[in-house]
């Protein structure tokens, strides 16, 4: 493989994700998360990219679509979406993967 920015160099990183996942390690496909997803977790991630997948990318909008949706807050497990506790929401799911992965690395 080779990096797209400098042909004919190898990318490393490219290189050792194809290796772990020969090896059998197909979680590697998410691997900078740290730890999976939970089940309310990758539900949210569904809904906002078929929302996203629909056109609708306005906070309030997103939040409305969500709660019509009847999708549940993995934090609260209500669906109460606001604009306000969307952003919340990713914010703290961002930070919980962000501190996976430093504790757990790569491929977790």
């Amino acid at each position: 493989m080779s990096n797209a920015g400098t042909p004919g160099r190898p990318d490393a990183f490219k290189e050792m994700m194809a290796a772990a996942r020969a090896a059998g390690r197909p979680e590697l496909a998410h691997q900078g998360r740290g730890r999976p997803l939970s089940a309310a977790e990758d539900d949210f991630a569904g809904a906002l990219m078929a929302l996203y997948g629909e056109g609708i990318a306005d906070p309030a909008d997103l939040a409305d679509a969500l709660a019509a949706r009847g999708v549940i807050r993995p934090s609260s497990g209500r669906p109460d979406w606001t604009a306000e506790t969307l952003a919340a929401e990713l914010q703290a799911i961002n930070a919980d993967l962000d501190a996976a992965y430093l504790e757990n690395g790569f491929g977790a």
